[in-house]
């Protein structure tokens, strides 16, 4: 989907443009829209309030370097669970450099978590419709991070949505989700920053307020519907 090229005002009104074109999962009640913090959450939780579906978090912690250029072994916070790349062994007993590195690495991640989420009980996303919005593309690296991440939480469909993208970062990250939904793919990106006017991000403790703006709908989920 592609419009003629202009910066959003902010990340709100980039979410309330991207929100229609999802339209497909209003009201649907096996669908999770999950934020990537940071920029991310502001246009989620339009996306949310727009189909009625509960809204989370995505947040994530890289640690090592990855075999691939310009991959990186991470840990990711999926809706309030933990998820570690396959590279990552935490030991009880940290003794080496790399294993305190590490601890310590997840424990902050554990903590941002609590910050961020305040205490919201996980949700489950196995077999759901997780749609995951991002503030923008440029390599891609945000994004197939968050996607490998939720993939390994068995989602039944992984719709990924952004207002706007490079279009290698679009081609990249395409094929890792069900559906990638995308407003503007400019020519010339720069980067995400320079497509909104005022471009600024929640910091972490106030995350958790744009969380609380939307109910948290999960009594009423039922996978049979």
């Amino acid at each position: 989907m592609l419009k003629q090229v202009s910066p959003f005002s902010s990340l709100v009104t980039a979410g309330r443009e991207l929100a229609p074109h999802l339209a497909a999962y209003e009201n649907d009640p096996n669908a999770i829209v999950l934020g990537i913090a940071l920029g991310g959450v502001p246009v989620a939780r339009e996306v949310a309030n727009f189909l009625n579906a509960p809204l989370d978090l995505i947040l994530i912690r890289r640690l090592l370097i990855g075999d691939e250029v310009g991959s990186h072994v991470c840990a990711a916070s999926v809706a309030g669970a933990r998820i570690l790349d396959d590279e990552i062994t935490l030991s009880e007993t940290p003794s080496t450099p790399l294993e305190h590195f590490l601890s310590e690495a997840v424990a902050g991640l554990d903590q941002r978590e609590r910050v961020c989420r305040r205490g919201r009980s996980p949700i489950d996303v196995t077999g759901r419709t997780v749609i995951v919005v991002d503030c923008g593309i440029r390599t891609g690296s945000t994004m197939r991070v968050a996607a490998r991440a939720v993939r390994r939480a068995e989602p039944k469909r992984m719709i990924g949505a952004v207002p706007v993208s490079s279009r290698e970062g679009y081609q990249t990250i395409a094929p890792l989700f069900d559906d990638l939904i995308c407003l503007i793919q400019p020519e010339e990106f720069i980067n995400a920053g320079f497509w909104y006017s005022d471009f600024r991000r929640p910091e972490d403790d106030h995350v958790g307020d744009l969380l609380a703006e939307v109910p948290a709908s999960e009594a009423n989920f039922d996978l049979d519907k």
